[in-house]
C-alpha cells in the first residue's frame, strides 16, 4: 500500500487548524491554568480558615468532678465539648473520652490527640521523677535538614518538589491521553455520523485519514500542554519570592538582609531546575503514549455510530491506561525495584511510569531509550491493527459491531 505523506500532512494542517481557532480550545487554554493554581492554593488556604477559626471552648474533667453537669452544660452550648481523663490514664490503662454534640472536625479530633498526649506524657515522666532537663530534651524538636551534594558543594534538596512534579507529569500524561484520544473518537464518530467520511474516503485512504486526524490532533493537544506548561511554571517561580516576604529569617537560619531567593530556598519554596533532557523525554513519550492510545479511540469511534454506543468497547482500551495509576504510590516509594523497572519498560504503561521514576530517581538512559523505543514499535503494530478496524468501521452502520466481529476486521486483507 503506497502512503501519502502530502495527503497526511494536509490533513493534520486541516484537524489541528480547525481545533486551535475554536472558541472552546482558546478558553480551556486561558482558564485552565488559573483553575490549576485555584486547586493547588485553595486547599491550604481554606484549611488556615479552618484552623483560625476552629477555636473551641472545652471543659477538661476528672472522675470525681461532676461529669453529669458538664454534658449538659455542653448540650446547652456553654462549652462546644467536654474531655474526660480518667483517674487510670496516667497509669496507660485508660483512654481520654471527648463529648461533643457536633463530633468536631477532623482538625479538632488531631489537636485534642496530641495536646492530650504530650500533657500525659509530661505527668508520666513527672511521677517517674524526671528532672527538668530531661523533660526539655524530651519536649525539643529536632530537624533534619537535607542537602545534595554537588560537583563544587552543596545545593538544596528538592525531593518533595521533584516528586511532586513527577506526580503532576504522570497525572498530565494520563488525562491528556484520555482526553485528546476522546477528541479523536468523537472528531471520528461525527464525521461518520454525518456521512462527511464517505466523501472524504473518495480522495484519500482510510489510514492516511486516520493518520492525519491523529497527528493533528496530538498537535494540537502538545500546543496546549506547552501552553499551560509555560503558564504554571511561569506562576510558580514567581509565588515562592513572594511568599518569601511573608518568612521570618529567623526562624529559618538565614541572615536578617537575605534575597528572597535565598529565603524561598530555606523554607524549601524555591522551584527546582528541570533538566531540559527530562523535558525533551517528557514531550517524547507525551507523543508516544497519545499516539498509542489515540489510534485505539479512533478504532472505537469507527466502529459506532453514536458516543454512548462506543462505551461497551472502550473497556480494553481503558484498562491498560488505568492500570498504571494504579502502581503510582509503590513506583513512587520504590523507583528502582526490579518490578516498578519492568512495569515502566511496559508501552502501555512507560509514558506515565517511566516518566515518574525519570523525575524521582537516576534512570539509565538505556533503560528510557528501550522504554521509547518499544512504545515507538507498539505504536506501529498498534496503528496498523486499528487501520483495518478503521477502514472497515468508517463505513459500516447499523448494529454496533461486538468485540468479536472487532478483531475479525482485523485480518480482512
Amino acid at each position: 500500500m503506497k502512503i501519502s505523506f502530502h495527503k497526511i500532512w494536509l490533513i493534520i494542517r486541516s484537524e489541528y487548524r480547525r481545533r486551535v481557532r475554536s472558541t472552546a480550545f482558546i478558553l480551556a487554554t486561558l482558564l485552565v491554568p488559573f483553575g490549576f493554581v485555584l486547586v493547588a492554593v485553595a486547599p491550604a488556604a481554606l484549611g488556615y480558615l479552618a484552623e483560625q477559626s476552629s477555636q473551641k471552648t472545652v471543659a477538661v474533667v476528672d472522675r470525681t468532678g461532676p461529669i453529669d453537669s458538664v454534658q449538659a452544660a455542653v448540650r446547652a452550648g456553654t462549652y462546644d465539648g467536654s474531655l474526660l481523663l480518667p483517674n487510670s490514664l496516667l497509669a496507660g490503662t485508660g483512654s481520654a473520652t471527648y463529648y461533643s454534640t457536633q463530633g468536631g472536625g477532623l482538625t479538632d479530633q488531631i489537636q485534642i490527640d496530641d495536646r492530650v498526649g504530650r500533657v500525659v506524657q509530661q505527668q508520666r515522666l513527672r511521677a517517674a521523677d524526671a528532672t527538668t532537663s530531661v523533660l526539655s530534651i524530651l519536649e525539643s524538636d529536632v530537624t533534619v535538614e537535607s542537602r545534595t551534594l554537588q560537583e563544587e558543594g552543596t545545593g538544596a534538596d528538592h525531593t518533595f518538589a521533584y516528586t511532586a512534579i513527577g506526580y503532576a507529569m504522570a497525572f498530565i500524561i494520563y488525562f491528556a491521553v484520555f482526553v485528546y484520544g476522546q477528541y479523536v473518537m468523537q472528531g471520528v464518530i461525527e464525521e461518520k455520523s454525518n456521512r462527511v467520511v464517505e466523501i472524504i474516503v473518495s480522495s484519500v485512504r482510510p489510514f492516511e485519514l486516520l493518520m492525519g486526524k491523529v497527528l493533528g490532533i496530538g498537535a494540537m493537544g502538545l500546543t496546549q500542554m506547552l501552553v499551560w506548561s509555560a503558564v504554571v511554571v511561569g506562576g510558580l517561580a514567581g509565588a515562592a519570592p513572594l511568599l518569601a516576604l511573608f518568612l521570618d529569617p529567623s526562624s529559618l537560619g538565614v541572615a536578617p538582609d537575605a534575597s528572597s531567593q535565598a529565603m524561598a530556598e530555606a523554607a524549601g519554596l524555591s522551584i527546582p531546575t528541570i533538566p531540559f533532557t527530562l523535558i525533551a523525554w517528557f514531550i517524547l513519550f507525551f507523543l508516544g503514549g497519545f499516539l498509542l492510545y489515540a489510534s485505539l479511540f479512533a478504532a472505537v469511534g469507527s466502529a459506532v455510530e453514536q458516543q454512548q454506543d462506543a462505551q461497551n468497547l472502550l473497556l480494553p482500551v481503558m484498562t491498560p491506561l488505568i492500570l498504571p495509576i494504579l502502581f503510582l504510590t509503590f513506583v513512587l516509594e520504590s523507583p528502582d525495584a526490579t518490578i516498578s523497572v519492568v512495569l515502566s519498560l511496559i508501552p502501555f504503561f512507560s509514558p506515565i511510569l517511566m516518566m515518574l521514576r525519570a523525575v524521582i530517581t537516576t534512570v539509565p538512559a538505556w533503560e528510557m531509550a528501550t522504554a521509547f523505543g518499544l512504545l515507538v514499535a507498539t505504536f506501529v503494530a498498534v496503528i496498523g491493527l486499528a487501520g483495518r478496524i478503521y477502514r472497515i468501521g468508517i463505513l459500516s452502520y447499523g448494529k454496533t459491531p461486538s468485540l468479536r466481529e472487532i478483531a475479525r476486521w482485523v485480518t480482512y486483507r
